[in-house]
């Protein structure tokens, strides 16, 4: 897991050292552990490297291969690099490092662009060709490791973090539809722009070829969720020993360190689910109990430790808790604005801020985590919606009913879930109630641009919405900044590809039954949680204590909401209904104007 850094001039002039050196510096918390720098003809790669694998010199970046052919900066972790590996040596190919960027680079020499197809894990890399004269560009099926890029000033720039490419523009211009769709939609992560003008991101499960003799670049996708009629047929039976074999294999994989690894424990299902799995293969491996860090929120109904507690208990684990306070969550606001670099949706990104700061004191430098399953195995409890709109469509009336009785037992209303579904169904009477209670003037609401994230043709276009854009994204995105940001590496066993790929085919009614959400992950791991926790039906996820924090902040806040320029060109403040959700969106807008020198 590492940072990285690139720049290419288009006039085919050198590279100042100071240029890369400058940009490589801005990401050092992604790399404490050493710095390296390539000159090319008209390019520079520059690396910071965090040492989780093969903690030598032999895994300094950028690497060579093949006496120079290849060069590569890379970020990331390839988990079955083991078995690449050893495929590789039978095809004659040899390693100087124990290190998985060696094997990424034997790969791209083995099966060219398409290498990338074979890997199992998260990345964002950039490898220079030195026969085909190009720049080959990945990143991973998910977007789990970011890529940013930029033209400007007549050189293309890349890099792990948008601060580097910052550097290169004297004004920095807001990108007015990104802040539209997160003020009316709550959306952040749905297009490969960025809240910066000029600035976007290659998009997830797409390579990057840059032709160093032409200038030119082109993006490419590698990769869909694949479909499978056949699965969708299996028995819950089988579907739940596939799930729990594929689940287990992906938990053992990210075990791969040489550094010491633990867990992110919220007492929820899905973190609990990767705490248990991955204490049962680590204390039969290791007389060391497997960590787990659990963020306290001080507001009771979002407390959810006694149930982190009862799995750590349960399933033999190091259980450290932290509980940050009203004063950590202010004196921070600044510093976890700067480290998201956009606007997020809500202050239980700080919690996760704080649990990967504590990751930092334990020296624990690789942590689990558990973003994906809710999206794959439908875990949220709004699905219900979705799910009942679905049957109405088919006219399966019976199963329609039989959902509405097992909604009762979540706390939720029924009345407002089976009025949303049937909205659902009309996304033109949906838009027009946003529209009606948006607080945006009207000369800035694109009615069509609102209807593309709000059609749905059925349950699978759904998921791979919530999996492509309008719900992981953003998850990831906070993950990858709140972890590196800290110096620590988190890895995601729920959105290994083999297990979305088999998740996402899985016949509905398996994922959803009997009243329970996530049905096939709660009977997967009934030997390996308490009953309390697999049965549990209220979901929180380091749940922050919003309103706590929020009421104690409001003033400061709100003065913060009316200084905006950009709030003031674009909000209709006679229309505001505030609540907390829309508090916070404001007051992240103000706060990163003002950090980020942000102009209209």
């Amino acid at each position: 897991m590492c940072g990285i850094s690139g720049i290419i001039d288009k006039s085919n002039n050198h590279i100042n050292k100071s240029e890369i050196r400058n940009i490589n510096d801005l990401i050092s918390h992604r790399g404490p552990d050493d710095e390296g720098f390539f000159f090319g003809e008209n390019f520079a790669f520059g690396h910071r490297r965090l040492s989780i694998l093969d903690l030598s010199y032999d895994g300094h970046q950028p690497m060579h291969y093949l006496d120079g052919r290849y060069t590569i900066t890379y970020n990331g972790e390839v988990y079955n690099y083991l078995e690449l590996r050893e495929e590789l040596q039978q095809d004659g190919y040899c390693f100087k490092s124990d290190t998985d960027t060696e094997v990424i680079l034997a790969s791209y020499d083995r099966w060219g662009k398409s290498c990338v197809e074979r890997f199992n894990g998260m990345w964002a890399f950039s490898i220079y060709d030195k026969q085909a004269d190009i720049i080959f560009c990945s990143r991973d099926r998910f977007g789990i490791k970011p890529f940013y890029y930029t033209e400007v000033g007549g050189k293309f720039i890349f890099g792990s973090e948008i601060k580097q490419l910052l550097e290169f523009y004297k004004d920095r211009y807001i990108n007015n539809d990104i802040l539209l769709d997160y003020l009316i939609l709550g959306l952040e992560e749905h297009t490969n722009e960025t809240f910066f003008d000029k600035i976007y991101k290659l998009p997830q499960s797409h390579n990057l070829i840059y032709d160093l003799s032409e200038n030119t670049f082109k993006v490419e996708k590698y990769y869909e969720i694949s479909i499978s009629p056949e699965l969708k047929k299996i028995s819950e039976k089988s579907s739940i020993r596939l799930y729990k074999e594929k689940f287990v294999d992906s938990v053992r994989i990210r075990l791969r360190s040489d550094v010491k690894v633990g867990t992110c424990l919220s007492g929820g299902m899905d973190s609990s689910s990767i705490a248990a799995v991955a204490s049962d293969i680590y204390n039969k491996q290791s007389n060391t109990q497997f960590i787990a860090i659990h963020g306290k929120s001080i507001e009771d109904k979002t407390d959810e430790s006694i149930f982190a507690k009862e799995v750590a208990e349960y399933c033999n684990l190091n259980l450290n808790i932290i509980e940050p306070s009203f004063e950590d969550f202010v004196n921070n606001i600044d510093e976890v604005i700067y480290t998201q670099e956009e606007p997020f949706g809500g202050v239980s990104i700080f919690m996760q801020y704080f649990v990967m700061k504590k990751s930092k004191e334990l020296n624990c430098k690789v942590m689990l985590d558990g973003q994906g399953a809710d999206e794959t195995l439908f875990g949220y409890e709004n699905y219900f919606q979705i799910i009942l709109a679905f049957y109405l469509k088919k006219f399966s009336i019976l199963s329609f009913f039989r959902i509405i009785l097992d909604i009762n037992k979540y706390q939720i209303s029924t009345l407002k879930t089976v009025l949303r579904s049937i909205l659902t169904l009309f996304p033109q009477i949906r838009i027009g109630r946003i529209i009606r209670k948006s607080f945006i003037k009207s000369k800035y609401i694109d009615k069509k641009r609102i209807k593309n994230y709000y059609s749905i043709d059925n349950i699978d276009s759904f998921q791979r919405k919530q999996i492509t854009k309008l719900n992981l994204p953003h998850l990831l995105r906070c993950e990858d900044k709140n972890s590196m940001r800290n110096s620590i590496e988190t890895r995601l066993p729920f959105i290994d590809y083999r297990l979305v790929d088999l998740t996402m085919n899985f016949n509905i009614r398996h994922k959803f039954k009997s009243g329970f959400l996530k049905n096939i992950l709660r009977k997967s791991l009934q030997d390996l949680l308490p009953e309390s926790v697999l049965w549990r039906r209220n979901k929180f996820g380091f749940e922050a204590p919003v309103d706590i924090w929020t009421k104690k902040h409001e003033a400061i806040m709100l003065s913060s909401i009316r200084k905006s320029r950009i709030l003031q060109e674009v909000v209709d403040f006679n229309k505001l209904k505030l609540n907390n959700i829309i508090i916070w969106r404001l007051y992240n807008i103000s706060r990163w104007e003002e950090i980020y020198n942000i102009k209209v």
